[in-house]
């Protein structure tokens, strides 16, 4: 995914003189030829997160469409008071890009992870997140996303599905069954695996910000409903809550266990430790609904 946002977003300055890119050091060498090319529109701060927020802030503000790129601790966690005033107080908008998701860098410690991004986001008003949940995915989503002037955050990860969705932006409903499982991005495959036995519906979407209301209440079947996402688990709690609001349901919400990981390890160990792998998730979804 990481190398299809490098390429798009190269295209894409290159075709629209609006946008721009700020950087703070993290994948500078990869736009380095950009740079070159396009040195007032592709910006490298160094490594001063919270300053690439407020250039980015002040770009939007003169009307320019500003990217900006980094892992996803360092561009949301560490810049929140930033996003939170440079964007969302100017009611301007940017699109942010990020790398490393919940645990892709396991092995760098838990500098560059960050399962509480799209719950922080959650704080702001008029924020669209999209979880892509293979590299097919990511362009699309980039290109829509650079002709409009609106609040975008885009979470990228090297955990993928085996197949893109290019219509995940509303929650599609992909296996059809008893009890209502939606899964987030790259959490698809996972939940396809961990549900091949079970009487379930499968619905995916890879927008879940804003939440598709009308497609989450048409897919439930019954009264039961399991959210799945790579990212804080319950962050969309509030959100399904909402949208079920008058109808008889109980819900479970899987993600990132509040409990960090001490140990470094691989993605896969953490999935496995939060019980996000395939057997966690059977365990957990089969338990709720029995």
């Amino acid at each position: 995914m990481r190398e299809t946002f490098i390429a798009t977003t190269t295209a894409i300055l290159e075709e629209d003189p609006r946008t721009a890119l700020v950087l703070a050091d993290i994948s500078a060498d990869s736009f380095a030829a950009a740079q070159r090319r396009h040195p007032d529109r592709v910006l490298n701060v160094g490594i001063r997160e919270q300053l690439m927020a407020g250039v980015g802030g002040g770009l939007a503000l003169t009307g320019m469409r500003p990217f900006l790129h980094s892992y996803a601790p360092f561009l949301i966690d560490r810049t929140y008071e930033q996003i939170k005033l440079d964007f969302a107080h100017q009611d301007v908008g940017a699109v942010l890009v990020s790398i490393g998701a919940s645990y892709d860098a396991a092995a760098e410690g838990y500098t560059h992870q960050s399962p509480g991004d799209v719950a922080l986001l959650d704080t702001l008003d008029g924020w669209t997140v999209h979880v892509p949940g293979h590299r097919d995915e990511v362009a699309p989503i980039l290109r829509a996303a650079a002709r409009h002037d609106d609040r975008v955050y885009v979470r990228l990860s090297t955990q993928e599905n085996s197949h893109a969705h290019l219509d995940g932006g509303t929650l599609r409903v992909l296996r059809h069954g008893g009890p209502l499982v939606v899964a987030v991005g790259p959490m698809l495959d996972p939940v396809l695996e961990a549900t091949r036995d079970l009487d379930v519906t499968v619905a995916y979407t890879h927008t879940p910000r804003p939440l598709d209301t009308a497609g989450l209440r048409a897919a439930l079947n019954g009264d039961e409903i399991v959210v799945v996402e790579p990212y804080a688990e319950g962050t969309s709690a509030h959100l399904v809550s909402a949208a079920l609001s008058g109808l008889p349901h109980r819900s479970l919400h899987l993600g990132v266990g509040r409990a960090e990981v001490r140990r470094y390890g691989s993605r896969h160990d953490h999935a496995r430790a939060h019980g996000l792998d395939p057997a966690g998730l059977h365990r957990s979804i089969e338990a709720f609904l029995n």
